[in-house]
């Protein structure tokens, strides 16, 4: 079978082009949404590739099909959120199994580590990667899967995945999962670098718009796919073809989207770096951020998500800062065209251990910024003026 014409295209076409061809009989140019939940068979067992929506929509293989196409995987699979993309590769690992995570990951990752997969059976550890060595003295024979993050959640800390990879694969039963969230494939395509499975939530960056709660896992493997896939329909934790119809729409337009949150990020972080009210500012596409350079080396763009401390801040600060906001919605999530803050310690990362925040730096001074695609100037403003309110 000839690959699409789209196949080796430019990002920006393959977002627009990938899994959206023409209908056959109407000619309609964008892929009519299909609702329906079941599949007429011209005999039993006989049908045209779909019997039963949750083990395969059209309008859900039209969206898993473009992202596939924009993370240079062979195989992706769409979930109801990203937390249930979590919980199913973690089903991979069955009882006994091993798993090794960043110490410094999202919240309701975490939670899910601790709290569900050791009722399964299933021993979580965590490890600082920010060396790729550390890794090497957590891995068992019965390790299944590394998960990592790059930038974590909330404290942008990179991990060099090439190098992590290159340890991971020396254990053969090992997998490597990169959690993409953050980067999108417009910035970051882990598989290139030595991820074997790729995972996002959709609900971010990919969707774009905040109205959508959806997860995506991508793999070049024929024999992980497969697995994943038995996985999907038998867990069945799997997205509305209306939620993938939309995020389709959102998908098209990512290229364009992540230049402006990057633009926008980077005026934000060089504002905040200047404001003698402001501590430490967390952006990898600063030259201040530890880990510029490996930003510069496996990335190919630094993202919306800028973190930032205030300078002698407190709780009560913090809540100055968030509740004089006027652009900025006090929220949790990320990646819409709408700029929110939040702070993780009460917010995103509340389910973590308060020894656990302390160690990873989630303090109560710590404020995670979404940068928005609304102007950077009114941006700044509405920063300034919490700044203003927050420290005298």
């Amino acid at each position: 079978m000839a690959p699409p014409p789209h196949a080796k295209a430019g990002f920006g076409t393959r977002a627009v082009h990938a899994g959206q061809e023409p209908d056959p009989i109407t000619g309609a140019v964008i892929p009519a949404l299909s609702l329906s939940t079941t599949f007429a068979q011209s005999a039993a067992g006989v049908h045209k590739g779909y019997d039963y929506s949750r083990s395969g929509n059209p309008t859900r293989n039209a969206f898993e099909t473009a992202v596939a196409a924009l993370e240079n995987g062979k195989h992706a699979l769409a979930f109801s959120s990203g937390s249930v993309t979590t919980a199913t590769v973690l089903n991979m690992v069955g009882m006994g199994g091993h798993v090794v995570s960043v110490n410094d990951t999202y919240g309701g990752t975490f939670r899910y580590f601790t709290k569900v997969a050791k009722r399964n059976g299933v021993e979580v550890d965590f490890v600082d990667l920010a060396d790729p060595e550390n890794l090497r003295s957590k891995m068992k024979t019965n390790t299944r899967i590394v998960w990592i993050e790059t930038p974590t959640n909330p404290t942008l800390r990179l991990v060099d995945i090439v190098a992590v990879a290159q340890i991971v694969h020396s254990f053969p039963n090992a997998l490597l999962v990169v959690d993409n969230t953050f980067m999108s494939p417009y910035f970051q395509t882990p598989l290139d670098l030595g991820a074997d499975i790729v995972v996002h939530s959709v609900t971010k960056y990919i969707n774009g718009h905040s109205d959508v709660v959806m997860g995506m896992a991508v793999t070049n493997s024929d024999a992980i796919a497969e697995e994943l896939r038995f996985l999907q329909n038998s867990i069945g934790g799997v997205p509305s073809a209306f939620d993938c119809f939309l995020a389709n729409r959102g998908l098209k337009t990512l290229h364009l989207r992540m230049k402006r949150h990057e633009e926008n990020a980077i005026a934000v972080s060089r504002f905040l770096e200047s404001s003698p009210k402001v501590a430490q500012v967390i952006y990898p596409g600063l030259e201040s951020h530890p880990q510029h350079a490996l930003a510069k080396r496996q990335q190919r763009g630094f993202g919306g998500m800028v973190s930032f401390r205030l300078r002698n801040g407190d709780l009560a600060a913090s809540n100055r800062f968030l509740s004089t906001l006027k652009l900025f919605a006090l929220a949790e999530s990320l990646g819409g065209v709408e700029s929110l803050a939040e702070l993780p310690a009460v917010m995103t990362h509340a389910s973590l251990t308060p020894e656990a925040r302390e160690a990873l730096g989630v303090t109560d001074s710590l404020i995670r910024l979404s940068v928005g695609v609304e102007d950077a100037e009114d941006l700044i403003r509405d920063i300034q003026a919490g700044l203003d309110a927050a420290i005298a």
